[in-house]
């Protein structure tokens, strides 16, 4: 004999069965997470609670593109695409490492304005380590795509996986290069390489060109990955762990900045751009906008004990130069040990009104 238990189970002369009578069951379990909600944060989303209103309580609600008030949790996750979930990007990434005379930090944490409004974080992190021993070499990468990009941070993200790439297959050459100081042949191939990760084409090193980042990459397949969304900066530091080499060298082409912790006090020390390469299209033609890669910046300084190096971009450069109190702020709670990773995260989110974009940094202590 079939029994049709569905159609029983919900005919409408059937009784309701009503609350359960055991004890601690789904329907108790709701009900406490339900008061602990309303409890903390006036209601759960959705719901009609004492506050008022469905959502938690003093919510800011905007309908125009001023930035939010400073300071917010994650509140909305962007929407995803089930056909391009390589796209998604936590809220927030983070990063550190020690190597005896260095101690590094790194972050890339979501805006104020973009948490408020669900939208994808474009900024991307990359930290790698090739080589071991005394012949490592360290690589912090951050980049970012333009805020108005589809495609959120892919982009930034490929560029710093090019630049990884390239420098994990030369990182020897590009080691002996930084420790007999050949800046010049540095700075060229690395210029050339900034190019290519932000997607300008390959152009071939001249005949007389003997730098070791020259052949950097792979120009096939960097030339044929054509993308309509390219990122729109990125920046790159290169830091030996030998400690008997003192050198550290930035590189990169975009907007942010690079500043040093000296003494209790900040430096930009933010180099001058050179002239940046002018990308072909595919099909051979120069274009009539601006160039698609900003100028070349490079810079090899000699650290000293107690610096503290901060490579970032622009969500943190920008507040930094143009707001005094945030630097004196970073500068004192900077200034004695070095903070854990949860500490760093705390300090670079350290809220300035008006400035609610992405915040990536890396930082370098030396001792």
């Amino acid at each position: 004999m079939t029994h049709d238990w569905w159609t029983r189970l919900y005919a409408d002369d059937q009784p309701d069965a009503g609350r359960t009578a055991a004890a601690d069951s789904l329907d108790d379990r709701f009900e406490a997470a339900a008061r602990a909600l309303d409890h903390g944060r006036g209601g759960l989303p959705g719901r009609r609670g004492p506050t008022g209103p469905a959502g938690p309580a003093g919510s800011p609600r905007r309908v125009d593109d001023r930035p939010p008030p400073p300071g917010r949790e994650p509140s909305a996750w962007p929407e995803a695409d089930p056909d391009r979930l390589e796209q998604l990007a936590p809220d927030t990434e983070l990063d550190g490492a020690d190597y005896g005379a260095l101690t590094v930090r790194t972050v890339s944490v979501r805006g104020d304005s973009a948490r408020l409004r669900g939208r994808p974080r474009h900024d991307a992190l990359l930290t790698a380590r090739f080589g071991a021993g005394d012949d490592a070499l360290l690589l912090l990468a951050v980049a970012g795509s333009d805020p108005g990009a589809s495609s959120g941070q892919r982009a930034a993200r490929t560029a710093c996986h090019r630049i990884a790439e390239a420098v994990g297959r030369s990182h020897a050459g590009l080691l002996d290069d930084v420790r007999a100081g050949r800046r010049g042949a540095l700075k060229s191939g690395l210029g050339r390489l900034t190019g290519r990760g932000l997607g300008a084409p390959h152009r071939p090193a001249g005949d007389g060109d003997r730098d070791r980042a020259g052949h950097l990459g792979r120009p096939g397949r960097d030339d044929a990955d054509r993308t309509a969304e390219r990122a729109a900066w990125l920046r790159c530091l290169l830091l030996p762990v030998d400690p008997r080499c003192r050198t550290r060298l930035f590189f990169g082409a975009g907007p942010g900045g690079l500043f040093r912790l000296r003494d209790g006090a900040w430096d930009d020390i933010e180099p001058e751009a050179a002239a940046g390469p002018v990308p072909v299209t595919p099909g051979g033609t120069r274009p009539s906008g601006p160039p698609v890669v900003p100028p070349f910046r490079f810079r090899a300084a000699v650290a000293r004990p107690g610096d503290t190096l901060l490579l970032c971009g622009p969500g943190l450069s920008e507040p930094l130069r143009g707001a005094p109190e945030l630097a004196r702020e970073l500068a004192a709670r900077w200034a004695g040990d070095v903070p854990g990773p949860a500490a760093f995260l705390t300090d670079v989110q350290l809220p300035v009104e008006g400035h609610a974009a992405d915040r990536t940094a890396a930082a370098v202590w030396e001792s």
